[in-house]
């Protein structure tokens, strides 16, 4: 019998061995002003802790990486909004080239122009960008020099100067016609003959119209009062003060003919809706370019199939309106900063348009801004079921000048990064949330009974 106590000894404290959590008797424990301190502290840390990691969990942060860029597009799409405050539509072209060979030249498609008034605001659609119509040139077997031998060494369109002009207009009742042309220019030199012949039948048809012509390399400065752009210029005068717009039809004598006749009679109480427009030199143009995803350029610049550009009278002052890349169909992203859900995209990853309404003036003639930029592809994968692509562009512009001879052009020159960033939004595991509030709860316990022994022996408080 007494082995068989002893037996059930041995087995009660193997298993008491076992237990991880002893029981201390209520007895053997007492209270004290510290511990009840420390026991307080000690809760409220928790809740502390558990509310602010309860937050954390709630929350995600975003990360961003760098790997090489998988798109595998050919093309990529660049849209554009741009003023030019003194360039025509007539004369502003849309040019693109890249390190493939690309290389178009006034491209017509997607694109569309404004007139703009003289505060830059848009007045009248100019309509799609379409090819420049070529002009009909009168071919004639005498030159200048035979038609006035002809009539004796004497012109009827009349040679003017900055002092005869005045004159001119007077005499003529105020209403004229004015060819300003360069003697370099072949246009101008083809029309020599037809506009002599145009004077010389608005003389036999006693038509109430004074024709003269300027010459733009001798007397330049009058060229430049008259902010005549390309030669040659046929423009028409009221009481010696130019009205808009210029001429642009068939260089004829019979289509100038015509226009004169309707142009006297338009002030003589016709209504033609031709002469009615009011004319500004500024431009607006939008549109989009599907580009190579390689280095090139895309460039704006005065260009004519039927004048020669005054390269000291070309202006390129302009404004971006608006410049970024990527497709304006799906999820677009340079479109984000538009939608509610772009305030989740950080400010870094923004940068998507930074030309946005910024202005480039040029003070001189005979300059034009350049504009590098570095496109870099930014992936979002937390927005849509599909990831996002977002094209980031730094960009740096400069002041370029021009030699004398040389027509200004604007260049945006783009180069796309080979690497892109991946940008993701990571959120912490159910377990590892379950794992910081255990270690929360038995960390503070722990610690601050530590503390609380340490300070009981210091202190030796009495017994509540």
């Amino acid at each position: 019998m007494y082995g068989d106590i002893n037996g059930g000894g041995t087995r009660r404290r193997a298993v008491g061995t076992a237990d991880l959590y002893r029981h201390v008797p209520k007895e053997m424990t007492e209270a004290t002003k510290i511990g009840v301190v420390m026991s307080l502290l000690s809760i409220f840390i928790m809740i502390l802790l558990f509310f602010c990691e309860t937050y954390a969990f709630s929350r995600s942060t975003i990360s961003s990486t760098i790997a090489v860029d998988p798109n595998s597009e050919q093309l990529l799409r660049l849209n554009f909004n741009v003023t030019l405050y003194d360039l025509h539509c007539d004369y502003a072209s849309v040019d693109i080239w890249d390190t493939l060979g690309t290389n178009q030249q006034n491209i017509t498609k997607d694109i569309v122009k404004w007139n703009l008034d003289d505060q830059g605001q848009r007045k009248k659609f100019a309509g799609r960008n379409a090819e420049q119509r070529a002009v009909t040139h009168e071919e004639h077997d005498e030159t200048l020099q035979d038609l006035s031998d002809a009539l004796g060494g004497e012109l009827h369109a009349v040679a003017l100067d900055p002092e005869s002009i005045v004159e001119f207009h007077k005499r003529h009742n105020g209403q004229a016609i004015i060819d300003f042309y360069a003697p370099w220019c072949i246009w101008c030199q083809r029309l020599e003959p037809t506009w002599e012949k145009f004077a010389r039948q608005v003389s036999d048809e006693r038509i109430n119209l004074g024709v003269g012509k300027v010459d733009c390399v001798t007397h330049a400065q009058l060229c430049k009062d008259q902010r005549v752009m390309a030669f040659p210029t046929l423009r028409w005068f009221e009481n010696g003060k130019a009205v808009m717009p210029d001429y642009r039809g068939d260089r004829t004598v019979d289509a100038l003919v015509d226009y004169a006749k309707r142009r006297v009679g338009s002030n003589e109480g016709s209504n033609d809706e031709e002469f009615e427009e009011d004319h500004h030199p500024g431009c607006l143009i939008s549109g989009h370019l599907m580009v190579n995803r390689v280095p090139g350029r895309f460039q704006i610049e005065a260009r004519s199939v039927n004048h020669e550009l005054h390269s000291a009278m070309t202006n390129l002052t302009h404004r971006v309106h608006d410049l970024t890349f990527g497709a304006l169909s799906g999820p677009p992203g340079h479109m984000l900063h538009v939608l509610p859900f772009f305030d989740t995209v950080p400010e870094k990853y923004k940068h998507t348009n930074p030309m946005q309404d910024k202005y480039y003036p040029t003070y001189e003639f005979h300059q034009a801004f350049h504009h590098h930029l570095k496109i870099i592809s930014t992936h979002i994968d937390y927005l849509f079921s599909r990831s996002t692509v977002l094209y980031q562009i730094l960009e740096q512009s400069q002041l370029v000048f021009y030699e004398e001879v040389n027509v200004p052009e604007i260049q945006f020159s783009f180069d796309l990064s080979p690497m892109s960033v991946n940008v993701s939004k990571e959120g912490r595991k159910w377990y590892e949330y379950v794992t910081s509030l255990c270690a929360i709860i038995g960390g503070t316990y722990t610690t601050l009974g530590l503390i609380n022994a340490t300070l009981l022996r210091i202190f030796k408080p009495k017994k509540l």
